[in-house]
């Protein structure tokens, strides 16, 4: 008897990118054929994004293709938080559950299509199915969030912080380390706020305690030999901690801080922690602990209220921050956000356009002016693809898929996963361009 087939959809950010990799991890487990194509599957699992308009239109999209060539379609991910939506659009799936329900989603799936299970043929890897490329994996150390940013509707889907214990944490990361992955990406709503929900508690890892804090974790993770990349970073005072670390080699000299803007009103009307504190101050002492440290961030400009002066606040404070990398958005309404109901003014779109090109435009000036210092050194390299003698990747201070690449030319070939010393000849505003030593 055939296994059962099925193909799947994921849409979205690297969080909803870990739930997929549960489900199929699952799915796999349970002797499930992982189908590259809709038709001839015998179902189909959409994990929908659902944060901006835009997202749901593509999240409502793809259930729409995938109800056409196959018909019996199971939903689940952030707007399956919001069933009426995806039945209003598509009232003949199967099923509809919301983010990181994977009990839900395997019911539906067993179903649909009931497995049939053969313990010799479904051997999994211990590490589970993993979506990126095996040289690099996300580890989701929390689930939801805390915080009530007046833009943001994840807590609504999301839930609150849910952390994970430390000790299930670092098995993770040591079984990924030991399959062979090179670099870890953490990841969370609000990596910086990792434990406070369940008091910091111990857990066992390696037949010692070890503490659900942000700085026991990055401690415990530095020591597996592997590069460690911390994402979604709130810049609480606490986050001065694990610098020394960065300034040590334990983990990369990388900082992902969602800043979202520098001036205090602003902030204040986006009900943003932190929103009162000094960043220029503490950008400043984080780099004279690490010289080499590398900050990506993202902002929103056209946010309800914001005025002239308050934009060009944050162009100034771009220039003294000197972000390495920088992505901006122009403030969309999404449905359910408290900042539809503020009461403040709405910032034309036409004025949100030119702002944008205008922040941009600044960013890029500052990347380039950052990118150029790396000339003439030689930094290490992880190969992401490889191609004979040319190669692509990355340096310590840039994430995969949102930051900018290394193009290397190799006098032997090179491999997905080498990390290699590339001399950098020269540098634009996004990418390294150098040789294999």
């Amino acid at each position: 008897m055939s296994a059962p087939r099925v193909s799947f959809v994921s849409l979205g950010c690297p969080k909803a990118l870990v739930d997929s990799e549960r489900i199929i991890t699952r799915l796999r487990a349970e002797g499930y054929e992982i189908a590259r194509r809709h038709d001839g599957a015998d179902l189909v699992v959409v994990n929908t994004c659902g944060f901006l308009d835009s997202a749901r239109d593509e999240s409502l999209a793809a259930i729409g293709s995938a109800m056409s060539e196959n018909g019996k379609v199971i939903v689940t991910g952030c707007l399956g938080a919001e069933p009426e939506v995806i039945r209003e659009k598509h009232p003949n799936v199967l099923a509809i559950t919301g983010p990181q329900a994977y009990e839900s989603v395997m019911a539906a799936v067993h179903k649909a299509a009931p497995p049939t299970h053969e313990p010799f043929i479904d051997l999994l890897p211990p590490q589970g199915v993993k979506l990126t490329p095996r040289h690099y994996a996300y580890l989701k150390i929390s689930e939801g969030c805390n915080n009530r940013c007046t833009f943001c509707i994840i807590p609504a889907l999301r839930g609150d912080l849910v952390s994970r214990p430390a000790g299930d944490v670092l098995r993770e990361a040591e079984k990924l380390a030991k399959a062979g992955v090179k670099e870890i990406l953490v990841i969370s709503q609000d990596t910086s706020a990792y434990g406070i929900d369940i008091k910091y508690q111990t857990s066992l890892f390696q037949e010692r305690e070890v503490r659900a804090k942000f700085l026991d974790l990055s401690k415990e993770l530095g020591e597996l030999g592997v590069w460690v990349r911390m994402h979604y970073v709130y810049p609480y005072p606490h986050v001065a901690d694990v610098i020394p670390l960065m300034a040590e080699g334990k983990i990369l000299p990388y900082l992902d801080i969602p800043f979202q803007h520098a001036s205090p009103q602003v902030l204040k009307n986006m009900r943003r922690p932190a929103h009162g504190e000094k960043t220029l101050e503490r950008i400043r002492g984080w780099r004279e602990v690490c010289p080499d440290l590398a900050i990506r961030s993202t902002f929103i400009v056209g946010f309800p209220g914001e005025t002239d002066e308050e934009f060009e606040m944050l162009l100034d404070w771009l220039d003294e921050a000197k972000i390495d990398r920088a992505g901006c958005f122009k403030y969309e309404a999404v449905k359910g956000a408290r900042s539809n109901d503020l009461g403040l003014e709405q910032v034309p779109q036409e004025v949100k356009e030119a702002r944008w090109h205008r922040f941009m435009q600044r960013q890029q000036k500052i990347s380039a002016v950052r990118q150029q210092k790396k000339v003439g050194k030689r930094l290490p390299v992880i190969i992401d693809e490889a191609h004979g003698l040319s190669a692509k990747g990355r340096t310590k201070y840039d994430a995969p898929e949102i930051d900018g690449s290394v193009h290397i030319q190799s006098r032997r070939p090179l491999r997905a996963g080498d990390i290699v010393t590339v001399k950098i000849d020269r540098a634009d505003a996004y990418d390294l361009y150098g040789s294999a030593v």
